[in-house]
């Protein structure tokens, strides 16, 4: 009778025992980056201006940092775009990751007034498509105004490439406003 309850508890035991350990669940990743600082960088002539978009500690918390734009009357001007995230030591250069997947992304400046800045992209991804990390942009006569910023993440869905030059489709990893002087 004893071997008979030691037969019968040592597989109940042994069950117990291995349904309590478990494997390590993988961290899920995150689609969308964490953006703190986003800088334009304006050069015209070999002189470059830099104006940032600067939220630290994220949307909800302390309003961010913005850079009033103060561009020259009629000129063009070679953009660049830096993105980092200052969340991380080191800080990390997310703009290498967005350069790397070309194919997932896609920036849109929206000027208001329109005739304020004109933008035309320069770099584009394997299909053809605009990316927007860099550009020329063309000022106007003098005037004041507002530039949008907006960093759409298109990834492909279920393998298939859902970026068609379009800002309508995907998540948006970036949105911030900059004022805009033009003297």
């Amino acid at each position: 009778m004893k071997l008979t309850k030691r037969l019968l508890l040592t597989p109940m035991i042994a069950m117990v025992l291995l349904s309590a350990c478990k494997k390590d669940e993988p961290i899920p990743q995150e689609d969308n980056e964490n953006l703190t600082t986003v800088s334009l960088k304006f050069t015209e002539n070999g002189v470059t201006k830099t104006f940032s978009f600067k939220d630290l500690d994220g949307t909800g918390g302390n309003a961010p940092t913005i850079d009033k734009i103060s561009l020259e009357v009629n000129k063009t001007y070679t953009l660049a775009v830096a993105i980092l995230d200052e969340t991380k030591s080191p800080v990390e250069n997310i703009t290498e990751e967005i350069e790397e997947q070309k194919d997932e992304h896609l920036f849109e400046y929206i000027s208001n007034p329109t005739s304020l800045l004109t933008f035309s992209g320069k770099d584009k991804d394997s299909r053809g498509y605009d990316v927007g990390l860099a550009a020329t942009v063309k000022t106007s006569a003098a005037g004041t105004g507002k530039l949008q910023v907006v960093l759409h993440h298109q990834p492909p869905v279920n393998g298939t490439p859902v970026k068609n030059g379009s800002f309508t489709v995907g998540s948006t990893d970036f949105d911030g406003t900059f004022d805009v002087e033009i003297k």
